[in-house]
């Protein structure tokens, strides 16, 4: 779970509240969903959200764990107090920290490792730039922006350049090892690698026949998928 994104929500006419406001929200659903997961009659008056006299009648035998997406120590903070894991797309050490000091200690800590593989890295640059330039736009552009011709407008100014700077691109898997190392080295202990573009299969044998082996060798430390 994490405070959301404008392109998904102004579409509701309502306003779309600042990031404090979003951080207030999600503390306080989250306090519902869990009251809802004991099975017991909620009634709930907040400063949010109203439930009155709601019972999930249909429970999993365990709640399922609540992961908190965070960017920055604000956000890890809370995602340290409320969530029962941390998700992440930057390798910030420092948000790992807060993470842990606030609650988080002994918590998983996921994150996604976005990448380009091609058979060439031109090509990856390429394919990168067409099909996630939005890796590469800097502060919060990708939760402020509304439309999707915002996006197109925002990303007509990232170049190739740009690309290969936020993320690996390429056949070497030195790189993408690199990478992966940045997260584990900040303490993350759940990795997700994300392949951009529509060559999956090629990927996905670069995968077994070059990454995964260089990354059992070079990491121990995370659970890389």
């Amino acid at each position: 779970m994490g405070t959301g994104e404008r392109l998904n929500e102004h579409v509701t006419g309502e306003k779309w509240p600042t990031i404090g406001e979003r951080q207030s929200m999600l503390e306080e659903y989250v306090d519902v969903i869990r009251r809802l997961w004991t099975g017991e009659e909620v009634t709930f008056r907040g400063t949010y959200y109203e439930v009155e006299q709601a019972v999930l009648f249909t429970r999993p035998d365990e709640p399922p764990p609540i992961l908190v997406a965070a960017k920055g120590e604000q956000a890890a903070e809370l995602a340290g107090r409320i969530g029962d894991g941390l998700v992440a797309t930057s390798p910030e050490a420092e948000a790992v920290k807060t993470f842990e000091e606030k609650g988080g200690r002994g918590k998983p800590k996921h994150a996604q490792v976005t990448l380009c593989w091609a058979e060439d890295e031109p090509t990856a640059r390429r394919v990168a730039q067409e099909w996630f330039p939005n890796t590469a736009l800097k502060g919060p552009l990708s939760t402020e922006l509304s439309r999707p011709d915002d996006f197109d407008q925002a990303t007509a100014m990232v170049t190739e350049d740009d690309i290969a700077e936020a993320m690996p691109c390429g056949p070497d898997p030195d790189k993408h090892v690199e990478a992966v190392r940045e997260y584990v080295d900040a303490g993350f202990d759940h990795v997700y690698l994300h392949q951009v573009g529509p060559d999956q299969e090629g990927f996905f044998r670069f995968w077994e026949e070059e990454l995964r082996p260089r990354l059992s060798r070079a990491l121990d430390r995370a659970d890389v998928a």
